[in-house]
């Protein structure tokens, strides 16, 4: 999801579309907004490059150490330079090292740019694509200063729902970690011991599949083991129906090496020892931010809005309350959740050519899951099953049916998150009815 998820920073300039009387009202409060000074600052690794115009005309530019305290001096310094007056501030959005710091100074008022953005703008006035720190930063500021109106201040969750976006955001990069190391582990076994993608199961990250191969690391010690060794170690991992150990069994007498040579052997074995010893710790961490997700999402206000919702359950659940956040003016109506999120599709239109695709600036983290929490209220939800089916049926690929789905379902969360209403899948389906849906009409024959 990113920074730019937790905080809600906009993909685009554009991409996050606000109802008109909204937008006109956020305007008109931009444009009065009396700053002492407007800023940008353009984050580096070594130092940090600033522009900056004052409300009597002065300009200047330069570079900060990218030190805390040369950061924090800076901006002491500037606070005093101002008068104590609200500082409106430009930076390019995404995962910004200077986030976390700035939001600590509640006079300076924050408007991230994408990075497309100011990339765009800067090749319009310079197209021979020189590019350095400063100039950047001057970017920024023409950008902050002549279209203010066009950008968006940024507006931090509460802490309830910064402290649960942190947990979720942090738990999905352990498990792409995770997910990581067991491919590498499915691409070790290839090489010498194939027949163990059998004997462990689906799930190489699953505890029967580590303590398997940290007992038999090798086709020939698993061969040396008694089937009665086998079968109880089967049973002590919960597969305890026969015929899946039997077949398990029969596949370890058959099978041959595919290769003798003790090279490859011997450095394949040390290599998935070493995996196993990094996935076990990993699996540890991540049900430990399981637990601690849980406890942070049961004390949020809004939990029971997305608690119950079909097929959200405990993994779900808190990643579609930091979709939505807390806040109810940053959404006013659903189609901007929807275009941030980057469900809705894109229409270009060129004389009596129509393109439609779907959004590629959009938070990936934060679009995948609506996709996935779609994809499993086929399951759980009548309506949402026989949606998908017509989605299928009318020629749509699975991806792209479940994206209609999700597309549906934001508009009807949406509804009970501004009312504060909690989902009631009865209550949908006879609003279905009353209103004659072509979808009603073929859950009533089902």
């Amino acid at each position: 999801m990113g920074l730019a998820c937790i905080l809600k920073v906009p993909t685009s300039p554009t991409s996050h579309t606000i109802h008109s009387a909204t937008q006109a009202r956020q305007s008109e409060n931009i444009m009065t907004t009396d700053y002492s000074a407007h800023v940008a600052l353009d984050w580096g690794d070594k130092t940090h490059a600033f522009a900056l115009q004052t409300a009597q005309g002065t300009s200047e530019s330069g570079t900060i150490d990218a030190s805390p305290e040369a950061l924090h001096g800076w901006l002491e310094q500037l606070h005093a330079r101002t008068g104590g007056g609200p500082v409106a501030l430009a930076l390019e959005s995404g995962k910004n090292g200077l986030l976390h710091a700035l939001l600590g100074y509640p006079w300076l008022h924050l408007y991230p740019v994408h990075p497309a953005a100011s990339e765009r703008f800067r090749t319009a006035f310079v197209p021979s694509g020189a590019k350095d720190d400063v100039p950047d930063a001057q970017i920024l500021l023409t950008l902050l200063l002549r279209h203010r109106d066009q950008l968006r201040r940024l507006e931090p969750e509460d802490p309830a729902t910064r402290r649960l976006a942190a947990l979720v955001e942090a738990r999905r990069h352990l498990v792409d970690q995770r997910t990581r190391f067991a491919q590498e582990l499915t691409s070790a076994l290839k090489l010498y011991f194939p027949q163990a993608l059998e004997l462990t199961g689906d799930d190489h990250t699953a505890s029967l599949a580590l303590d398997f191969l940290a007992r038999w690391p090798d086709l020939a010690s698993a061969q040396a083991a008694r089937p009665a060794t086998l079968r109880s170690f089967y049973f002590s991992h919960n597969v305890r129906r026969p015929d899946p150990i039997q077949a398990r069994l029969e596949c370890l007498r058959k099978a041959r090496p595919l290769t003798t040579d003790p090279v490859v052997i011997e450095t394949s074995v040390q290599l998935v020892q070493a995996l196993i010893a990094v996935l076990r710790p990993l699996d540890r961490q991540i049900r430990e931010f399981d637990s601690r997700i849980q406890q942070a999402f049961a004390a949020h206000p809004d939990a029971a809005l997305f608690r119950n919702l079909p097929g959200a359950g405990p993994a779900l659940a808190p990643r579609l309350l930091v979709a939505f956040g807390a806040n109810r003016s940053r959404y006013p109506d659903a189609s901007s959740l929807q275009k941030y999120a980057g469900i809705a599709p894109v229409r270009e239109k060129s004389g009596r050519q129509l393109w439609v695709h779907w959004r590629w600036n959009a938070p990936k983290f934060l679009r995948q899951t609506f996709v996935e929490w779609a994809g499993s209220t086929v399951v759980h939800s009548a309506w949402a099953r026989a949606y998908y089916q017509q989605q299928r049926r009318a020629g749509k690929r699975r991806q792209a049916a479940l994206r209609a789905l999700a597309f549906k379902w934001i508009r009807i969360v949406w509804r009970c998150w501004q009312t504060r209403t909690p989902y009631d899948e009865a209550r949908y389906i006879d609003a279905l009815s009353r209103r004659q849906s072509p979808l009603a009409i073929e859950l009533a024959q089902t």
